[in-house]
């Protein structure tokens, strides 16, 4: 049996991982492998309560704390109840987002310190680490008005949104060989393409 993989999709609000991510699953299943995917936060019935919380525009006072070991929370039930048994399993897993959002949203954006928001990061995931992450870079404007900023995290200043782009960035920069940085600024055909290139590149 072929190992399983973990193939993650990162970006800013309205990047268009939702898309990619359906290229991305069906270009395993065309090689015959077995494909999950799953999304951040959520995929659980705990993570999708949780999801719930963190993201319901009501919640206006949550503090970054809180998000943190909320989202870290819903992680550990992802990888424990689900990414783990499907990787022993050799299926491959794509997730939209995962432990990168945290260390950009909690830590660039929000505030905390990034080697902290790290820590507790990688205490909830162990050692279940993506092989490939994609960024999809996309115009802070342009994409928030492609995702309505319906949600609290989408509804916060343009200016957190911005510390979101940098720190995605930034980290891409920190770790090259697991990052595939494309732009959006481009047809999503060409995006696309760009994705099969990296796949067909890696696997």
């Amino acid at each position: 049996m072929s190992r399983g993989i973990l193939i993650t999709f990162e970006g800013g609000e309205g990047a268009g991982k939702s898309t990619q991510i359906k290229f991305a699953a069906s270009y395993f299943r065309k090689k015959a492998r077995k494909v999950l995917v799953v999304r951040e936060p959520g995929s659980t019935p705990i993570g999708e309560q949780i999801r719930n919380i963190l993201l319901h525009p009501k919640n206006k006072k949550m503090a970054v704390e809180t998000e943190l070991f909320l989202y870290v929370a819903a992680r550990a039930q992802l990888v424990k109840e689900v990414i783990e048994p499907a990787l022993k399993k050799g299926i491959v897993v794509i997730s939209d987002r995962y432990e990168d959002s945290t260390i950009v949203y909690q830590g660039y954006a929000g505030g905390l310190p990034v080697d902290f928001v790290g820590r507790i990061a990688a205490a909830a995931r162990g050692k279940i680490m993506p092989r490939l992450t994609f960024l999809l870079d996309v115009n802070v404007r342009s994409g928030l008005r492609r995702s309505g900023r319906s949600d609290r995290m989408e509804k916060k200043p343009v200016a957190f949104h911005e510390r979101i782009r940098n720190g995605f960035l930034s980290l891409a920069r920190k770790n090259k060989k697991r990052f595939v940085v494309i732009s959006t600024n481009q047809s999503q055909k060409e995006v696309t393409q760009k994705i099969k290139e990296a796949l067909d590149h890696a696997f």
